[in-house]
């Protein structure tokens, strides 16, 4: 181990205060010290990728068996139809908007990983099929009664501030047509009990954060009169550089999801303990909601 931190090291001076220091609980979504989106990231977000694609893995997304199930869900509860459109939010490499596409939906998807953006156009050129994709936030969507569903899955709506989570709702409100669905889902503390608050870190010599030498310090810190969580992740670089990455979730009742949508014009229609349909119990990890403009 001496070895290690004298190689990562090397390069300069470790600034151990300033670990001492975010060791400390920050404010509610504070964000961190990364001036790019780890999303965006050109080694992040290729590491991502390999996530999204893995079907053994769920750090990214869903199974591809579970996939199917939602998508069947989701095509069923909305009484979607061979032209419907619909609006993937956070497509990643195009997971569902493929599936829905098959299906003959009228697809537009968005996200702001150019990596995943690329894969999925070319999967959707492969199969022959008719896909609007566009890298860009998400946050800054200016549609207008477009579209006659949306999609926000695995989690996406719990990693936003409240002022910027209300925002996007409103955009999605607008982009929907009347009528309109929008599909999410949400984590609830029960994943919470399962997880417990990270307390870990590990030396690599490449890995998810970085392509060569790192340290990463995973720490976890709780809200529990908030219902808010963090997964913060320091790397420390081989030349001592250390970078922030936090990870945000606010987690969910069912009575404030509903609280949550209803402020902001969306009635609920449909609650299940995830987007499969599952009914949702005491132990649900997950809150599926179907809410309608």
């Amino acid at each position: 181990m001496a070895d290690t931190l004298d190689t990562l090291i090397q390069g300069g001076a470790l600034d151990v205060g300033l670990l001492q220091g975010l060791m400390e609980l920050p404010e509610p979504f504070a964000l961190g010290t990364n001036t790019t989106p780890f999303w965006i990231d050109p080694h992040i977000s290729g590491e991502l990728l390999k996530a999204h694609l893995d079907p053994n893995v769920e750090a990214a997304s869903r199974t591809p068996n579970q996939i199917d199930h939602m998508v069947g869900n989701i095509v069923e509860s909305l009484g979607l139809t061979p032209g419907s459109a619909v609006l993937d939010l956070g497509c990643g490499p195009g997971l569902y908007a493929h599936r829905l596409a098959k299906r003959g939906m009228k697809v537009a998807g968005i996200d702001w990983s150019r990596r995943s953006i690329d894969y999925a156009r070319q999967q959707a050129c492969d199969a022959g099929l008719d896909i609007e994709y566009r890298c860009e936030s998400y946050l800054a969507l200016d549609d207008e009664d477009a579209f006659d569903a949306a999609l926000l899955i695995y989690g996406d709506l719990c990693v936003l501030a409240p002022d910027v989570r209300d925002k996007l709702l409103d955009a999605i409100r607008r982009a929907l047509r009347p009528g309109g669905a929008l599909v999410l889902d949400v984590t609830t503390r029960a994943i919470r009990k399962r997880t417990g608050v990270a307390a870990n870190w590990y030396a690599s010599g490449s890995g998810f954060w970085r392509p060569g030498p790192h340290i990463v310090l995973e720490l976890g810190f709780d809200w529990p009169e908030q219902s808010l969580w963090l997964n913060q992740y320091v790397v420390i670089d081989a030349d001592s550089t250390v970078t922030v990455y936090r990870i945000w979730a606010n987690d969910h009742t069912e009575e404030s999801i509903r609280a949550v949508l209803t402020a902001r014009g969306l009635e609920v229609e449909s609650i299940w303990g995830d987007l499969t349909g599952t009914p949702l119990t005491d132990d649900s990890e997950w809150i599926g909601v179907l809410a309608r403009r």
